[in-house]
């Protein structure tokens, strides 16, 4: 998910300034993707550049707050109703780094996969508690439940990898 349009969609649900959405932002994460401040405020920057938001008064505060313009709504329309496909994901440095783990000949594979599987246990494990302490809405929960559900894919994935390295010797 782009900041962008995380930043977009939060803005629809009314003006809020800097601060306020990068709290938001993390806490409809459930904490999981912590923002930079300035993050947030280059991103302002630029989606007031492209026409998406539009700088309101300050407050008592000396805090500028931001509003969505009718583009902002249509570029987080847009964004919603439009499928996230496979091609638009990051690529996966764990598949890369075995990939190359097996070209090249001297890595030990399985210790790859042994200290990985370890690793993908434990921030299972994290998760899991993290979920039982939810105390925010549907939102924070499907977060931590997508991040379980991703945990639980590579731990079977590396299942997998092992099956397949056996068969290769």
């Amino acid at each position: 998910m782009s900041i962008r349009h995380g930043l977009l969609a939060l803005l629809s649900r009314g003006p809020r300034y800097g601060y306020q959405l990068r709290v938001e932002f993390e806490a409809s994460t459930g904490a999981t993707w912590p923002l930079n401040i300035g993050q947030v405020y280059t991103t302002l920057s630029r989606m007031e550049r492209d026409g998406l938001v539009e700088p309101g008064e300050s407050d008592e505060q000396g805090r500028v707050v931001y509003t969505v313009t009718a583009a902002g709504r249509a570029e987080t329309a847009r964004w919603f109703s439009t499928p996230v496909v496979q091609s638009d994901r990051p690529r996966d440095e764990l598949v890369i780094k075995l990939a190359m783990a097996v070209a090249a000949k001297e890595v030990d594979v399985a210790e790859v996969i042994r200290r990985q599987r370890t690793a993908t246990m434990r921030a299972l494990q994290q998760l899991t508690r993290a979920k039982q302490a939810v105390t925010g809405g549907a939102g924070q929960r499907l977060v931590l439940d997508s991040m379980i559900f991703q945990a639980e894919a590579e731990q079977r994935w590396l299942d997998h990898c092992e099956a397949v390295l056996k068969e290769e010797r």
